[in-house]
């Protein structure tokens, strides 16, 4: 693997812009911008509302793995489904994937879009459609075939854009590096029609899953898709994006910045709003090791592992954005191991579905697929707590947290939390000196001792903060032996 001088050479002399760089861990982001978060959810999930941190630290948390949601077994599907997207529309959800039960080619005839149905998230069915006839029958759940190559990597979305047409309320991106990719709409997510024949967009290799999505924050329709460091196929697998104000129109695409991170092949990428702070983008790309082999000849052989499948590992990693060219890796460890089940120490068994979802009153899903390229291949969900993928983190021994400079709306201050039983927080209000604002001091604070997605702050019993609304402040966190998620000041 090339250092990270001679990779960030290699990209001068090829003419492209630093796309990868390193960044230190630090406790400390001095910025004197204002944010301006209104009312907004905000998580602890990068240091955007950090200015300072002493005793504390951001820390990742471990989805937990929940079992086995789908199992591939249908004839259309087989042990090479992947590029799974998981979509929430009106209280239901509905989950597509590609269906291949044989290794080839990208966009080969063998491959369909499949597509499974849930009224909770947890228990999933397979609907029978009727649409195409595929391995003699049409009692099947496809919703896409013969449509080469474009099941090769499906991926749809329900847009929820005022004024769009309902013919138009379901849109997709498929494509490869030769057909480029080209956008699908629906009435209802299983009837698809292109909405033109040529590519809306060319530049780019295409060769994963690409992902679009109907932008609240940046009031555009977004697409995250897989290119090249070096171009072609050469160098480290990445991310490019483009946007669009009508999903047919693009700009010219743009390698994402991921900060100082090392270079790493991503091969998924997998962005999504969060659907409680859509302003925030959650990304679990499938973080790919060619050439890292892990299991033995024997054991590739007991599991049934395809051979050309068994010389690669592969994680799941977490990574945030919020808007335009620029990712943030502010967690370099897996976000998902591979862990005990030697099948998932095959080729490309990191692959995390797109998509988060809540499936219960304290509880998000997210998915990932287990045992590629064999024919145990199968769906696993994974959880955690509501705003859970990140916290800042006190020990025992407590320490303190203080924000930058932020303007809030509303009267109080809710925030996702939790401590041990011998753990507390507290909040204070500070101007922009530094000086505490009457009634809102560490000592007013009511003690914060508990777990919970929504704990109102209060200070000498009452939560009101409507005299300190729109006017700059910092808040001030005095922890000890708790977690703080995420952050919401409301009505």
């Amino acid at each position: 693997m090339p250092t990270r001088s001679q990779f960030l050479r290699t990209l001068t002399l090829a003419g492209a812009a630093p796309l990868i760089t390193r960044r230190s861990d630090a406790v400390q982001m001095p910025d004197r911008a204002i944010r301006d978060i209104g009312s907004r959810l905000e998580l602890f999930v990068d240091h955007y509302l950090i200015e300072r941190m002493d005793g504390l630290s951001l820390r990742m948390h471990e989805p937990v793995n929940a079992g086995t949601v789908l199992a591939f077994d249908r004839p259309w599907e087989g042990a090479f489904c992947g590029y799974i997207t998981v979509v929430r529309y009106g209280g239901r959800y509905r989950m597509y994937y590609r269906g291949l039960p044989v290794a080839g080619a990208d966009g080969s005839v063998n491959e369909t879009t499949c597509c499974a149905e849930s009224d909770d998230g947890v228990d999933w069915r397979k609907p029978d459609l009727g649409l195409f006839e595929v391995h003699g029958t049409r009692k099947n759940n496809v919703v896409l075939a013969g449509m080469a190559p474009f099941s090769h990597n499906f991926s749809p979305f329900f847009d929820d854009g005022p004024g769009v047409p309902e013919q138009d309320r379901w849109k997709a991106v498929a494509g490869t590096v030769k057909s480029g990719l080209v956008t699908f709409a629906s009435p209802d997510g299983l009837r698809w029609r292109k909405l033109r024949e040529e590519p809306v967009l060319r530049d780019g290799a295409f060769d994963s899953q690409n992902v679009a999505f109907r932008s609240e924050h940046e009031g555009c329709y977004v697409c995250y898709f897989r290119t090249w460091t070096e171009g072609g196929f050469r160098g480290f697998r990445t991310v490019s994006r483009a946007t669009s104000a009508d999903f047919m129109n693009w700009s010219a695409p743009v390698h994402m910045d991921f900060g100082d991170a090392p270079p790493e092949h991503l091969y998924t990428n997998q962005t999504t709003p969060y659907f409680r702070a859509p302003h925030l983008y959650i990304a679990f790309p499938m973080r790919f090791f060619p050439g890292r082999k892990v299991l033995t000849p024997e054991q590739a052989r007991t599991l049934g592992v395809d051979p050309g499948y068994a010389g690669d590992c592969a994680d799941t990693v977490l990574m945030t954005s919020r808007g335009g060219a620029k990712y943030d890796r502010a967690f370099m460890e897996a976000f998902i191991r591979p862990g005990t089940d030697l099948g998932n120490w095959a080729s490309r068994a990191g692959m995390a579905a797109c998509g988060i979802v809540p499936t219960g009153p304290a509880e998000i899903s997210l998915f990932k697929q287990a045992n590629y390229a064999q024919p145990t291949a199968h769906l696993l969900r994974y959880t955690l707590r509501t705003d859970g993928f990140a916290s800042v983190h006190a020990p025992y021994d407590g320490g303190e947290l203080l924000t930058t400079m932020l303007r809030f709306s509303g009267r109080s201050l809710t925030l996702n939390c939790s401590t041990s039983a011998a753990g507390s927080l507290r909040v204070e209000l500070r101007d922009d000196s530094g000086t505490p604002l009457p009634g809102y001091s560490l000592a007013d604070c009511d003690e914060i001792a508990g777990d919970s997605i929504e704990r109102t702050v209060t200070w000498n019993g009452s939560p009101d903060l409507r005299r300190q609304a729109g006017r700059p402040v910092r808040l001030r966190f005095s922890m000890r032996d708790a977690d703080l998620y995420s952050l919401r000041f409301g009505n």
